[in-house]
C-alpha cells in the first residue's frame, strides 16, 4: 500500500519527505555549497537556517524514518560513506525546505486554515479507495511520529512554497518557431541497421579456475545473500469482530430502516428492443436522419417484423444483430431522453422517433418488472448486519487511538495488550524483508514497524499498522535472522556462468569496437557482419519512439550525430550483456501536418521540463544566500 502512496507522492515531495522519506531527495543531494559554517558546538539544534532552528528531534526523526529503507537496502548495515551521504542530504533537503518557505513567508505569500484542511483531506496518504480516511490519516501520522499539530503546520510551510514556486515554473513558454522545432524532431525518423553480439558467442573455451570463482564470489557477495527474516507475533483486531460483539436493539433496528429505506428499494426494470439511426454529418444531417426514422417507425407500426427492421437498419453495433434487443435494465441505465420514452410506455406501444446524443431512436416496450419495497421484516437481517457494522466502525477508530497510546507507555506487555484489546493472536515463522508473510501480507507500512530499530534492537512492539480499512495489526519479533551470504558451494554454477558471461560481455564490446574502426576505414557493413558470424538487421526507418527495436539501442541512434553525407557507425555496450553494432546511414521527416493538440501536448511537456529547470535554479540560488550553519554532531 505504501508504494502505491510513495508513487502518488511524487509530485508533492514535502509530504513525502516528512512522511515517507522522500529518496528521491536524498538522491538529488544539494551538496555543502552556500554560506556554510560548520563551526558550532554541539548545541540543541541540527542547522540555524537564517534566524530558525532545525531541531535535532526533527532531524534525527526523519532518519529514523529513512534509515529502515537504506538498511533493507543493503541488507542490514549501511556503509558508513553512505550513510554520512545520505545523512548529509537529508540534512540538506530540510535547509532548502525551510530556506524556502521563509523566503516565501518574506514575498508575502500566506495559507489559510481552510487551504490547509483541504490539502489534508485530499492527500493520497491519507485516502482509501480514493477516500479521505480520518482513521488512515491518523495511523499514518502515529506510525511517522508526527502529531496532527506539526503536520499541519509542515502543510502550511509547502503550500506557500508551492504558491513560489508554482508561477516560477509556470512563467516558461516556447515561441511558435520552438514549437515548429519540437515538431520537427519528434517526426524525425532514422535509418538503421544493426547486428547484436551475444556475450555466449564470444566467451572463448577457457575454464574458469577455482581462484577466480572465490574472487568474484568476495567481492560480490551482496549479490548472493539469504533474505534478512523475523519470526514475529503478532496481535490483530477486525472490524468484523467488533461488529459481532455489537448488540443493537430491535427498535435500533427499525429506525434504521427507516432511516434508510431507499437502500431497500428494488427499482422498476424494462426490457426493451430500439433500432438506433445516427445522425449524418453535413447541415442537413439531422433532417435526413429523422426522415429515415419516421419511415421506419411506420413500417413497425404497420406490423412489420420489429427485429428484422432492427436487424436491417438498426446502426447500433451492440443490439442490432439481435433484433434490437437490449435486454433488461433500471432507468438509470439509459441517458434522460431514451429513459422517459421507455419508462412511460405501456408494454408492447411503439415510442420514436426518440432524440438523444447518439442520434433517433425508435423503441419497443417487451416486459415491465415492477419496483418493489422490502418490508422491515425481510431487510431485517440486511439492516442488522450494516447497523452493527456502522457502529463497530466508530468504535473501531476509538480503539485505533487507544491502542496507539498504550504502545507509547513505557514497558508495554504483548500478552497483556492483547488481553485488553481482545486481538486475535497468532505467529508468523518466517517473515521476510521486502516480501513479509501470509496472513499478513507485504505492505510497505508493516515492514516498516516490523523491521524498525526500535521493534529490532529495543524488543519493542510495533504498530499499530492499519491493513485496509478494517484491520490492525501490532507485532514483536520474537527471533532476528540477518541477511547472510550463501555458502560458497551454493552458489558457484551462478557465479561460474556470471564470469563466463562477463567475459564474452567484454570480448563482445572489443569486437564491436574493432568492427566499428574498420567500417569508418571503409569497410562494407554487410562483409563486417559477417566476419563477426553474426546476422544483421536489415535496414529500416525508426523513430523515437518506435518498439520495433530495443530501447537502449533505439537511444543510441538518436544520440549519434546526423549522418551527413556517410553512416555513422556505433559500438554499444548492451546493459543486458553482449554488445551492438549500429550503422545509421539517412534521416527523414514527413512534413507532419500541423496537429494542434499534439503540438500543445508536446509543448506543454517541454515547457514542464524547462519550468522545473527553472524552479531548480531559483531553489540553488536560495540556498546559496542563505545563512546557515550546520551542527556536525546532528546525527550522533
Amino acid at each position: 500500500m505504501l508504494q502505491k502512496i510513495r508513487d502518488s507522492l511524487q509530485s508533492q515531495r514535502w509530504l513525502a519527505i516528512v512522511v515517507l522519506g522522500a529518496l528521491a531527495l536524498v538522491f538529488a543531494a544539494w551538496g555543502a555549497y552556500g554560506i556554510v559554517n560548520i563551526n558550532v558546538g554541539v548545541g540543541d539544534y541540527a542547522a540555524k537556517v537564517g534566524s530558525e532552528k532545525l531541531s535535532l528531534q526533527e532531524v534525527r526523526d526523519d532518519w529514523m524514518r529513512e534509515q529502515s529503507q537504506w538498511q533493507q537496502r543493503f541488507g542490514g548495515e549501511i556503509p558508513a560513506d553512505v550513510k554520512a551521504s545520505v545523512q548529509n542530504s537529508l540534512l540538506e533537503s530540510l535547509i532548502k525546505n525551510l530556506a524556502m518557505t521563509q523566503r516565501a513567508h518574506d514575498l508575502g505569500y500566506r495559507v489559510s486554515s481552510a487551504q490547509i484542511q483541504e490539502a489534508i483531506r485530499n492527500e493520497p496518504a491519507f485516502q482509501i479507495d480514493g477516500q479521505y480516511s480520518p482513521q488512515a490519516a491518523r495511523m499514518r501520522l502515529a506510525q511517522a511520529g508526527i502529531s496532527l499539530a506539526s503536520f499541519e503546520e509542515q502543510t502550511r510551510s509547502a503550500l506557500e512554497r508551492q504558491q513560489l514556486e508554482g508561477p516560477i515554473q509556470a512563467s516558461d513558454f516556447l515561441t511558435a518557431r520552438e514549437v515548429e522545432h519540437l515538431r520537427a524532431l519528434t517526426d524525425e525518423e532514422r535509418e538503421v541497421s544493426y547486428a547484436l553480439l551475444p556475450p555466449a558467442k564470444f566467451q572463448g573455451g577457457a575454464a574458469v579456475d577455482e581462484a577466480e570463482v572465490a574472487a568474484y564470489y568476495a567481492s560480490h557477495q551482496s549479490q548472493f545473500l539469504t533474505p534478512e527474516w523475523v519470526k514475529l507475533e503478532y496481535g490483530e483486531l477486525r472490524l468484523d469482530q467488533l461488529a459481532a460483539q455489537t448488540t443493537v436493539s430491535d427498535s435500533d433496528l427499525r429506525d434504521a430502516y427507516e432511516k434508510s429505506k431507499d437502500r431497500y428499494v428494488t427499482p422498476e426494470k424494462r426490457r426493451a428492443s430500439h433500432i438506433l439511426i445516427q445522425i449524418p454529418a453535413g447541415k442537413d444531417g439531422d433532417a435526413v436522419a429523422r426522415k429515415k426514422a419516421e419511415d421506419i417507425l411506420a413500417k413497425a407500426r404497420a406490423g412489420k417484423d420489429f427485429a428484422a427492421l432492427a436487424k436491417q437498419y438498426s446502426q447500433d453495433p451492440g443490439s442490432a444483430a439481435k433484433g434490437g434487443d437490449l435486454g433488461w435494465a433500471e432507468r438509470s441505465n439509459f441517458v434522460a431522453p431514451f429513459a422517459d420514452a421507455l419508462f412511460s410506455t405501456p408494454v408492447g406501444e411503439i415510442r420514436g422517433p426518440v432524440k438523444t446524443q447518439y442520434g433517433y431512436h425508435i423503441i419497443r416496450v417487451d416486459e415491465i418488472q415492477a419496483g418493489k419495497t422490502q418490508t422491515f421484516e425481510q431487510a431485517r437481517t440486511e439492516v442488522d448486519a450494516q447497523l452493527r457494522r456502522d457502529r463497530a466502525a466508530d468504535r473501531f477508530g476509538d480503539r485505533q487511538e487507544q491502542l496507539q497510546r498504550r504502545l507509547e507507555q513505557p514497558g508495554v506487555d504483548f500478552d497483556a495488550l492483547a488481553k485488553e484489546f481482545q486481538l486475535q493472536t497468532g505467529e508468523v515463522a518466517r517473515f521476510l524483508r521486502g516480501t513479509g508473510g501470509a496472513p499478513l501480507g507485504t505492505t510497505n507500512e508493516l515492514q516498516d514497524a516490523v523491521f524498525s530499530t526500535a521493534t529490532l534492537d529495543e524488543g519493542r512492539i510495533g504498530g499499530p499498522v492499519l491493513l485496509g480499512e478494517d484491520r490492525i495489526v501490532i507485532v514483536k519479533d520474537l527471533e532476528h535472522h540477518k541477511a547472510a551470504p550463501q555458502p560458497l558451494a551454493e552458489v558457484h554454477e551462478i557465479i561460474i556462468a556470471a564470469i563466463l558471461k562477463a567475459r564474452g560481455s567484454a570480448a563482445a564490446v572489443k569486437a564491436a569496437e574493432g568492427a566499428r574502426d574498420k567500417l569508418n576505414g571503409g569497410a562494407s557493413f554487410d562483409q563486417v557482419v559477417h566476419e563477426l558470424g553474426v546476422t544483421a538487421e536489415p535496414a529500416h526507418f525508426v523513430g523515437r519512439t518506435d518498439p520495433s527495436i530495443p530501447p537502449q539501442i533505439r537511444e543510441a541512434v538518436f544520440r549519434a550525430p546526423k549522418p551527413e553525407g556517410k553512416p555513422v557507425y556505433r559500438a554499444l555496450p548492451l546493459s543486458e550483456g553482449g554488445a551492438a553494432l549500429l550503422a545509421v546511414t539517412t534521416l527523414r521527416t514527413h512534413g507532419a501536418v500541423v496537429n494542434a493538440q499534439a503540438d500543445s501536448a508536446a509543448a506543454e511537456k517541454s515547457r514542464t521540463r524547462q519550468g522545473e529547470g527553472e524552479v531548480a535554479a531559483y531553489l540553488a540560488e536560495v540556498r546559496r544566500t542563505t545563512d546557515v550553519k550546520k551542527n556536525p554532531k546532528a546525527f550522533e
